[in-house]
């Protein structure tokens, strides 16, 4: 397993991040996401990435007892706050001092730590003052219940302006938690560009598409029966945007790239995002251990400029590249 640092700063996470999201606390059991974090620190991970509100706090609950007698100093946390949890209260969600405060008290003690490497924004909040967010997440950290800061699926100008706020009042914000992959390129245009400049990382989510670059879901084929397309608790509606024939398709013509290379087409999508200098880490989480043991594999693969050009190729036209997709998908206005 190899690690990068983070941004600009002296933190190192392994580029295969282990993410709880549709998992713990719901999608599994909590034997079998005891087994993939098992299997995740035997395999060289090291970095954690899990929200408050992943099944609605239970996915901290089962992170936190699976590490459980690991060395903290050997392994990097990171969690989140924005989204409602708890009763969806008028004060359960946005970036609020109230709520960024409360939150991470309950996510420390849901976590089984006293601290994270990184806290994270998980939307921008456009209902709460900047300033204010920015004071209570650098208060976090001169708290030492945090070490850096980051954000998630904020703009290239919310992140110019948070990372200025940042550095005046002392902190560091290293992070930013995009979604990315070969058939999701938004960060290209603006948010990359923004990053290099301020010394901000990328620790991408979705690598793989939620499953469709993995060519398990064939055009007018049966939905393979377990599968994320047929989780009604959540994942079925995160893929619906890919499930159409054309895409399918498309993504079927990667396979004799990923069969050239010896990679399954799982280790080719990720690979692909960790090529990008930018990308620190790409966040791939797991419903069975075999699923991380495979997917470790794209740790150190290096792509030729021609296997880029010949994905780019196969691809073609149903690639999502406008940045304003990020500006669009974001809240509007407070969830809670």
């Amino acid at each position: 397993m190899k690690h990068r640092y983070l941004g600009n700063s002296g933190l190192k996470i392994s580029e295969i991040t282990y993410g709880n999201w549709l998992t713990h606390g719901s999608q599994v059991e909590n034997k079998v996401a005891d087994a993939c974090v098992r299997e995740a620190l035997e395999l060289g991970i090291t970095t954690f990435d899990t929200a408050d509100v992943y099944a609605n706090t239970a996915a901290e609950k089962v992170l936190g007892k699976a590490l459980k007698g690991q060395r903290r100093e050997g392994l990097e946390i990171l969690t989140k706050v924005y989204w409602p949890t708890g009763p969806r209260g008028h004060n359960d969600c946005g970036l609020s001092r109230k709520h960024i405060m409360e939150s991470i008290n309950g996510s420390l003690k849901r976590l089984r730590t006293d601290y994270v490497d990184v806290y994270q924004a998980h939307r921008y909040d456009v209902e709460t003052p900047l300033w204010e967010t920015m004071t209570a997440l650098a208060d976090v950290v001169k708290q030492g219940k945090a070490l850096y800061i980051g954000v998630s699926e904020w703009t290239a100008d919310q992140i110019r302006e948070g990372h200025r706020l940042a550095t005046e009042m002392g902190v560091q914000l290293i992070s930013s938690q995009p979604q990315y992959s070969m058939l999701w390129r938004v960060i290209e245009g603006e948010v990359i560009p923004t990053c290099e400049q301020l010394g901000v990382s990328q620790i991408v989510w979705s690598p793989i598409a939620q499953g469709v670059l993995s060519g398990k879901y064939a055009p007018g084929a049966p939905l393979p029966e377990g599968s994320r397309a047929t989780d009604k608790h959540g994942g079925a509606g995160m893929i619906a945007r890919w499930m159409n024939d054309d895409i399918l398709g498309r993504v079927q013509d990667l396979k004799p790239i990923a069969s050239d290379l010896g990679l399954t087409m799982a280790q080719l999508a990720v690979a692909w995002v960790l090529h990008h200098p930018n990308v620190a880490a790409a966040i791939v989480g797991a419903s069975r251990p075999g699923q991380m043991t495979e997917n470790v594999k794209a740790s150190g693969v290096t792509l030729t400029d021609d296997v880029l050009a010949r994905i780019d190729e196969a691809l073609g036209d149903v690639v999502v590249r406008d940045p304003g997709k990020t500006y669009e998908g974001m809240p509007k206005g407070r969830p809670c």
